[in-house]
């Protein structure tokens, strides 16, 4: 649940979910025009399942569309599915690498800050920096 709302967060705070909010009104107006025009597709639900077939390149092939503009369409809706895609996963792995960077930054500002009050520690203490900087050195030669 939580790694969800973070990444609900990371699509407001990025105004990605505008993008996927106007791509859905676009299936779902793209799949109600090809029920409309297309005599092959009797029904709205055979119109969107064509529109998932389209989007997810399966092709099922259980519902084809049979007009030109149904056809036409089916090109724009997977055109934009994968510009769409392309979009948010761009944003989302950004965002993440930006974390994970500030916390390596974190990490390494309090480590320094350790380092520079030595003589103030104890044993225990430091033992325990030494304990770090051989994990460190041992995950860079890995």
């Amino acid at each position: 649940m939580k790694r969800l709302r973070i990444l609900r967060n990371i699509l407001v705070r990025t105004k990605t979910n505008r993008i996927l909010i106007i791509y859905l009104i676009f299936v779902l107006l793209s799949a109600l025009i090809i029920f409309l025009v297309d005599p092959a597709i009797t029904r709205y639900g055979d119109a969107l399942w064509y529109c998932y077939a389209v989007i997810s390149t399966a092709g099922f092939g259980d519902v084809v569309a049979t007009t030109m503009l149904s056809k036409i369409l089916s090109v724009l809706v997977t055109a934009y599915s994968t510009i769409v895609i392309a979009i948010v996963t761009g944003v989302v792995v950004n965002f993440y690498t930006q974390i994970i960077e500030l916390q390596r930054k974190e990490t390494l500002t309090a480590f320094m800050d350790k380092l520079e009050h030595l003589e103030t520690m104890s044993k225990e203490e430091l033992r325990e920096i030494s304990s770090q900087v051989k994990k460190f050195n041992d995950n860079m030669r890995k």
